[in-house]
């Protein structure tokens, strides 16, 4: 994996420097290459596998048999795509599928919701003034995960998160309250967030409330509004 790593990139830097930054041998790479191009050598079984899960990796698993092997004769490689895709067979090497969609925000509710106070003003002049919060899926071999996390809008910056197998009011609560407690920031930090359920749920805006930030407030407002109207 570290030679082949190095041989994409000796255009751009020196070969003593790519072998010294991972810790290899010069002649050690020279016998891995076996001191010819890449088009004039028959590379082993072995060899073509390292490259293969090179490429496979620096595209994050994105690419099945055919683009692995474009990508290959692109640096130079002639492997044979058959050889491609036995190898990965053989490996249990596979390109990962698009994820199907799972929709995280639910607004179809009747749930009070906050006027948009940020107005895509999205870069804050210092940390603890506007912090974000979203919702996204993960799958794993047990199933749907679902993360929430709260963001510092200064630097994007995740400062809080929660990680459970539902989309529950929880989930959220507790990503916001591991940011309050790293951070305990002054009053009047402006919350975003979408118009979800869980963001728009009296739980998760008395938090808000209790926490002394804004952007929900206009829930707390209305409630006492009512109230003084009853």
């Amino acid at each position: 994996m570290k030679y082949a790593w190095i041989e994409t990139q000796r255009r751009s830097f020196p070969l003593p420097v790519l072998c010294e930054a991972l810790s290899v041998s010069q002649s050690g790479f020279r016998a891995w290459r076996g001191g010819g191009t890449p088009e004039r050598k028959r590379l082993t079984d072995a060899q073509a596998l390292v490259l293969i899960r090179t490429v496979h990796q620096e595209v994050r698993q994105a690419y099945g048999a055919r683009r692995i092997h474009a990508e290959l004769r692109g640096r130079g490689y002639r492997i044979g795509l058959p050889r491609i895709e036995r190898l990965m067979r053989e490996n249990g090497i596979r390109a990962r599928h698009k994820r199907r969609y799972k929709a995280t925000t639910d607004s179809r509710h009747h749930l009070p919701v906050a006027e948009n106070v940020l107005e895509r003003q999205f870069a804050p002049q210092a940390p603890n003034r506007v912090w974000t919060g979203d919702i996204t899926y993960i799958a794993t071999a047990e199933g749907w995960l679902y993360l929430a996390v709260a963001i510092d809008l200064f630097n994007r910056e995740v400062i809080g998160w929660s990680i459970k197998p539902r989309m529950t009011t929880d989930l959220v609560l507790d990503a916001l309250s591991m940011a309050w407690f790293r951070r305990r920031p002054g009053p009047s930090v402006l919350f975003h967030s979408d118009r979800g359920s869980q963001y728009a749920s009296q739980a998760y805006q008395a938090r808000l409330a209790a926490y002394a930030m804004r952007g929900l407030q206009n829930w707390i407002e209305r409630q006492n509004q009512q109230k003084m109207a009853a």
